[in-house]
């Protein structure tokens, strides 16, 4: 009873309330805001979530803001406590190869071994486990022959009804139109990198001073061990691992637990769209809340979407 007194009077003190906050932030849940629309219609920029950093082991905690690493990463993989991988499908939140101090979250697309086609019908997934597992975990699901091997089309769209194509898969065609050869090999213009390389449909290299039609070309993929593919649900307005490349496990934090709050920011096109055939005026939807959103998991918002709500 007595050390049922002093734990409280230390919890209730300045210390032990700063210690037991640092405690949830670094080991167990940190909230974090999504700026970008990258995952629409699953995530929406302004969705205020917690996130849970015990997925995938214990992440070595950082200093909020500063993203300065606490204590040495002594294992060499990012993380205090080596955990279970994310699985293809999963919602990841991680520090992309790119960046040091910025979260993003995106939806793990292939994990090491696996092979990606980005095409200009979608992206397709070949599995390591080989053709069997093929048969056996996507029996319905759309497949397609490339190198003479088989690839799954669109893997997750039928479970996660949240991924699409707004644009007609604008980025491949944004891809294959700056496509430059450098004398040594092929580079993607502007200033956006690529990290998929173009290939013909057989596994043919690209030739330099030849047209090519969009049907003639993939990017290709395989990732590396202990490294996943990272893509946004909304494929089309995501810039994702077909720039920067697959993400190491020493980068991955979380996954997304809990939407405490939602708000509409600037550049939320729903809630435009909804201003305009409600007749507000210009800034109406901006910084609304969005109260069907609030306290509900990824799932939820899921199981909703599947069920026409």
């Amino acid at each position: 009873m007595e050390f049922l007194k002093k734990l409280y009077r230390f919890s209730s003190s300045w210390t032990g309330t700063i210690l037991i906050v640092a405690f949830v932030i670094f080991f167990i849940a940190q909230a974090f805001v999504i700026p970008s629309r990258s995952m629409v219609s699953t995530l929406y920029e302004g969705d205020m979530l917690f996130v849970k950093k015990f997925s995938y082991g214990i992440p070595i905690p950082r200093i909020p803001w500063l993203e300065i690493p606490v204590l040495p990463d002594f294992k060499g993989n990012g993380h205090i406590f080596e955990g279970e991988r994310p699985k293809r499908g999963d919602i990841v939140v991680f520090i992309p190869p790119h960046i040091e101090k910025t979260y993003y979250v995106k939806r793990n697309f292939a994990i090491g071994g696996d092979e990606v086609i980005y095409a200009y019908d979608g992206f397709y997934l070949r599995p390591s486990e080989g053709d069997l597992y093929i048969k056996q975990h996507f029996p319905n699901i759309e497949t397609k022959q490339f190198f003479g091997k088989t690839f799954v089309k669109n893997p997750y769209m039928q479970e996660h009804a949240g991924i699409h194509y707004a644009l007609n898969n604008l980025r491949f065609q944004e891809a294959l139109s700056s496509l430059v050869f450098d004398g040594r090999e092929w580079k993607v213009l502007g200033g956006q990198g690529f990290a998929m390389k173009p290939m013909g449909v057989d596994g043919s290299a690209i030739e330099p001073n030849q047209t090519y039609r969009g049907e003639e070309i993939v990017f290709y993929k395989k990732i590396a061990p202990d490294e996943f593919f990272m893509i946004g649900d909304n494929r089309d307005n995501s810039l994702d691992s077909r720039y920067w490349g697959s993400v190491p496990y020493s980068r991955i934090i979380g996954t997304p637990w809990l939407i405490y709050f939602s708000i509409n920011l600037g550049n939320s096109v729903e809630a435009q769209q909804e201003a305009i055939e409600l007749g507000k005026s210009e800034n109406w939807w901006k910084y609304t809340v969005r109260w069907n959103r609030v306290f509900k998991s990824v799932e939820e918002l899921e199981s909703e979407m599947r069920e026409g709500r």
